[in-house]
């Protein structure tokens, strides 16, 4: 059976494992296929990789909200082999922006630099790993700077069926070349005229109880915004009505999540940055209930 790039299931894992180690012990950053067959659609169609080698890089994307250190100890205390470690907090996010919520989106210098640093570059096809929505932070990312190549292990490490490693990596740096995607984003200026629009689908994923407003340790104040739908990241994908697809979270981390599940399905859809952590400070409409 072929594995889909763009949906590694827990069952590819094996065989992708197997390929992949057999890279590591002849110290290589390729691997060859020749008895497998791969295919990659993160860009949204199929193309046969053959036999030729094709150059992966895992990147760890773990992390823990309130614990900015947490990610890279996990990484240290085992991961994928050759693996290198991007952190939500500093590298797919930038903390100096200032007045876009708590996790606004690096700029295309930034993120070239953190992305280049991790390996990823022209022909080299990522596969993000993580926890919270850090894998999906990254898969986003890497599409709005123009990296369509790119794979989301799901349910995460614990779903890695090969060896993992402790300790530093010596990554081999790429040169990623940012080609920054227009219109997969939304302001919050602008989705606050549009809240009355019919073809607007808004959703938000954080937990249930959040969305309904409900005090919590995370949102200051509690609420959401006006008309929002409810899909919690924690759970699957319900079916949403036909429109444009808004997404949000408490800071645009996990409606991450959101987006590539609807992708999968065929379906995309557009990211607010700021998210709730950004409409609130606004002291822009919202509900509770």
């Amino acid at each position: 059976m072929p594995v889909v790039l763009r949906d590694l299931r827990p069952e590819d894992w094996p065989q992708v494992a197997a390929v992949y180690a057999e890279g590591i012990e002849t110290g290589n950053a390729t691997f060859g296929v020749a008895e497998h067959s791969v295919y990659s659609c993160s860009s949204g169609r199929r193309r046969h990789l053959g036999s030729s080698p094709v150059r992966y890089q895992f990147v760890d994307c773990r992390w823990e909200l309130g614990s900015p250190e947490r990610g890279r100890e996990l990484y240290l205390a085992g991961h994928v082999p050759g693996a290198s470690f991007l952190d939500v907090d500093e590298d797919l996010s930038d903390s100096s922006v200032a007045d876009q919520g708590r996790h606004p989106l690096p700029s295309r210098e930034r993120f070239a630099s953190a992305a280049s640093s991790a390996g990823i570059g022209p022909g080299v096809h990522v596969v993000a790993y993580g926890s919270l929505a850090g894998a999906e932070r990254l898969w986003w990312l890497l599409r709005h700077f123009g990296h369509d190549e790119c794979a989301v292990l799901l349910d995460g490490i614990e779903t890695w069926g090969g060896p993992l490693r402790s300790g530093e990596e010596t990554i081999e740096p790429a040169e990623f070349l940012p080609r920054e995607r227009a219109g997969d984003t939304i302001a919050a200026p602008e989705l606050a005229r549009r809240l009355a629009d019919p073809t607007l689908v808004l959703v938000d994923a954080r937990t249930a109880n959040r969305w309904r407003g409900e005090e919590n340790p995370i949102d200051r104040p509690p609420g959401r915004i006006p008309g929002a739908l409810n899909a919690p990241w924690t759970e699957p994908l319900p079916e949403l009505p036909p429109g444009e697809l808004v997404a949000y979270c408490g800071s645009g981390i996990t409606a991450c999540v959101l987006l590539h599940r609807a992708f999968l399905a065929g379906r995309e859809g557009k990211l607010y940055p700021g998210s709730w952590s950004d409409w609130s400070a606004r002291r822009l409409p919202a509900e509770r209930g």
